[in-house]
C-alpha cells in the first residue's frame, strides 16, 4: 500500500479503505479522514448529558447542516407533501406524481442520533422516498429532546402508526427506520404489538440504532475507525433517556423479545451500531 493513500492511521496501524466498495463510496469515506489520518467527525464532542445550553447550540449548528444539505434536493423533488398533525405528533405526507398503488403505504423515520434530523430534512426524505418507491409516504417529524425527551419520540411514531392503520391494510405497510430511525422503527413495532396492533408487512432497518447501551465489544474496537461515527454516542443515548434504564427494550429493542415481527431487512453498514445480533 502506498503510504500517501488516504487511510485511517491510529495507534501505529494504518486500515486502508476497504477495495471491494465502488470508487464513489471510496472516494465518500475518504473525505472523512483528515490529513494525519485520524476521522474528522472525531474531532467533535458531544456536551454531557446534563448541559442544556451546549445541546441546543450543537442542534442548531446540525439544523443548519441539515438544511445545506436538503437545499438542492428539495427543488428535485416530483411529489407533493403536506403536513398534519395527529395529537402531538407531526407528519409529513409524500404524494408520488402521477398514478400509483394508493392501498401501499411507506413509514419513514429519520435519522440523527436520537436529537437531530427533523424539520425540513424529515420533509424531504418523505418527499424522495414517494418518489422513489411510488407510494404515500409517512415522514415521522418525530420530538426530540431537549425539550421532548423519552418517550415523546416513541410516542409519535406510535400515534402515526395507529393513523396509517386507520388508512391501509397492515399488510400493505412497509416500515423503515435509518439509524436512530431504525431504533424508533423497531421500538415502535415492540410497542404496537404489546398494545394488540397488527404488524405490518415488511420492516427495512438501516443502520438502526438498536443497543442504547453500547455494551458489544465492537463499540470499542471499531472506535475511531468507523470514519462516520467514530466516538461513542453515550452522551446521546442518556440524554434522549432522560433516566430510564438504556437496557430497556423500548429504548434499545436488541433487547426486547421479537417474535412476531415481519418480514425484515437489515442493513448493518456502520459498524458501530452492531455490536451484537440474533
Amino acid at each position: 500500500m502506498n503510504d500517501k493513500e488516504p487511510a485511517v492511521k491510529l495507534d501505529g496501524r494504518t486500515i486502508p479503505f476497504p477495495s471491494s466498495i465502488s470508487t464513489e463510496a471510496r472516494a465518500a469515506l475518504m473525505r472523512l479522514v483528515g490529513e494525519d489520518g485520524r476521522p474528522r467527525h472525531a474531532l467533535y464532542e458531544m456536551p454531557e448529558p446534563n448541559d442544556i445550553s451546549g445541546w441546543m447550540k450543537m442542534k442548531s449548528a446540525a439544523d443548519a447542516q441539515y438544511a445545506a444539505a436538503v437545499e438542492g434536493l428539495a427543488g428535485s423533488l416530483r411529489s407533493t407533501t403536506s403536513t398534519i398533525e395527529v395529537g402531538p405528533a407531526t407528519i409529513h405526507l409524500a404524494t408520488p406524481d402521477g398514478q400509483f398503488d394508493e392501498r401501499c403505504a411507506l413509514i419513514d423515520l429519520h435519522g440523527g442520533a436520537l436529537v437531530f434530523g427533523g424539520g425540513k430534512a424529515c420533509l424531504v426524505s418523505a418527499g424522495r422516498q414517494a418518489d422513489q418507491h411510488g407510494v404515500y409516504c409517512y415522514g415521522i417529524d418525530y420530538r426530540m429532546p431537549p425539550e421532548h425527551p423519552y418517550p415523546a419520540a416513541l410516542d409519535d411514531c406510535v400515534a402515526t402508526y395507529r393513523f396509517v392503520l386507520e388508512r391501509h391494510a397492515p399488510a400493505s405497510i412497509a416500515v423503515c427506520g435509518r439509524s436512530a430511525g431504525g431504533n424508533l422503527a423497531a421500538a415502535m413495532l415492540l410497542r404496537a404489538r404489546d398494545e394488540g396492533l397488527p404488524m405490518p408487512g415488511s420492516l427495512v432497518l438501516l443502520s438502526p440504532q438498536v443497543d442504547l447501551t453500547e455494551s458489544g465489544d465492537t463499540f470499542r474496537t471499531n472506535e475511531l475507525i468507523d470514519v462516520v461515527l467514530p466516538r461513542s454516542l453515550m452522551s446521546n443515548n442518556l440524554f434522549y433517556a432522560h433516566g430510564a434504564p438504556l437496557a430497556e427494550p423500548y429504548l434499545s429493542p436488541l433487547f426486547g423479545d421479537l417474535r412476531g415481527f415481519p418480514p425484515t431487512f437489515l442493513r448493518a453498514a456502520l459498524a458501530t451500531f452492531f455490536s451484537r445480533t440474533r
